[in-house]
C-alpha cells in the first residue's frame, strides 16, 4: 500500500489541511471577546462623530448610546481587527460600525449597533396646526431636541418655515423639519402673470399664460403671446423671472 505524500494532495486539500492544523494547534492571536471589539468600536467613535457632526448652523452635542454583539458569538482568532464605517452609513440617528478581521485564519466581519444622538437648538410647535394652515412666528418657540430623531432635516432658521404651509396636520410639541412644510401656490394653472428678466444693460418684460401651478421660488413654465414657452422661477403671485 503507498505512502500518502504531499504529491498527492491537491492544492484545495492542503490548504484544508493547513487551515486544520491552525485551528487544532491554536492561532498565534487570542480569541477575540465581543467585549473589546464593542470597546474598538467606542474609541472609533469619536474621530467618526467630529467628521459626522454638521460644520453650520446650531452647535450640537453629540449624545451615543452603545449597542451589544450578541454574547454567544464566537469569532476566529485575529492577529489585527479594523474598524470601519458601512458604506452608505452615517453616524446620525440608528446607525452601526463595522468591525472585520484583517489578519488571520477565517476573515470575519460583524457590526455592533449605535444609536446617535444630536442635541441642539429647534423650532417646537406650541399647538396643533391643520394641514395647509400658513405658519407665523407664533405658532412655535425654541427648545433643545434630537435632531438625528427623525432622517427629515430641522429647520432651525425662522425664515425656512415662517409663511410656509403645513403639509400635514401637525401636533404641539413637534419640531418642525423639512417634510413638514410646503411653499404656497402663488398663483394657479392658466393664470396671467408677468414674465420678466434684465441682462447687461437690458431688461424685458411680458405677459404669457402659466402652463403649470406656481409656488414661490420654484420654477413655472409660462406661454408668451407668440407662443413661445419659457421657464422661470415664481417670486410673487403675479411675477416669473428669468434668467438671462
Amino acid at each position: 500500500m503507498p505512502t500518502l505524500t504531499s504529491s498527492f494532495i491537491s492544492p484545495l486539500a492542503g490548504r484544508l489541511i493547513a487551515l486544520l492544523a491552525l485551528l487544532l494547534c491554536g492561532w498565534s492571536a487570542h480569541a477575540v471577546e465581543p467585549a473589546a471589539l464593542e470597546k474598538m468600536a467606542h474609541d472609533f467613535l469619536t474621530p467618526a462623530l467630529a467628521a459626522a457632526l454638521p460644520k453650520d448652523g446650531a452647535p450640537l452635542r453629540a449624545e451615543v448610546v452603545m449597542g451589544s454583539l450578541d454574547a454567544r458569538l464566537k469569532l476566529a482568532p485575529c492577529k489585527r481587527v479594523e474598524p470601519h464605517l458601512p458604506t452608505g452609513t452615517r453616524l446620525w440617528g440608528r446607525s452601526r460600525i463595522g468591525l472585520r478581521c484583517v489578519d488571520g485564519p477565517i476573515r470575519w466581519n460583524v457590526f455592533v449597533p449605535v444609536t446617535v444622538k444630536a442635541w441642539g437648538p429647534a423650532w417646537v410647535l406650541k399647538r396643533a396646526v391643520s394641514a395647509g394652515d400658513t405658519l407665523t412666528q407664533d405658532d412655535a418657540e425654541i427648545a433643545e431636541i434630537d435632531w438625528a430623531e427623525h432622517r427629515s432635516g430641522v429647520l432651525a432658521l425662522p425664515e425656512r418655515w415662517v409663511g410656509q404651509l403645513a403639509a400635514f396636520p401637525l401636533t404641539a410639541g413637534l419640531a418642525l423639519r423639512e417634510n413638514m412644510v410646503r411653499v404656497p401656490q402663488a398663483f394657479a394653472a392658466g393664470a396671467q402673470v408677468r414674465v420678466s428678466g434684465e441682462g447687461s444693460g437690458f431688461s424685458i418684460s411680458a405677459t404669457g399664460q402659466a402652463l403649470n401651478a406656481g409656488m414661490v421660488g420654484e420654477n413655472a413654465r409660462v406661454k408668451l403671446p407668440g407662443g413661445r414657452v419659457v421657464t422661470g422661477v415664481v417670486r410673487d403671485a403675479q411675477t416669473v423671472e428669468l434668467a438671462l
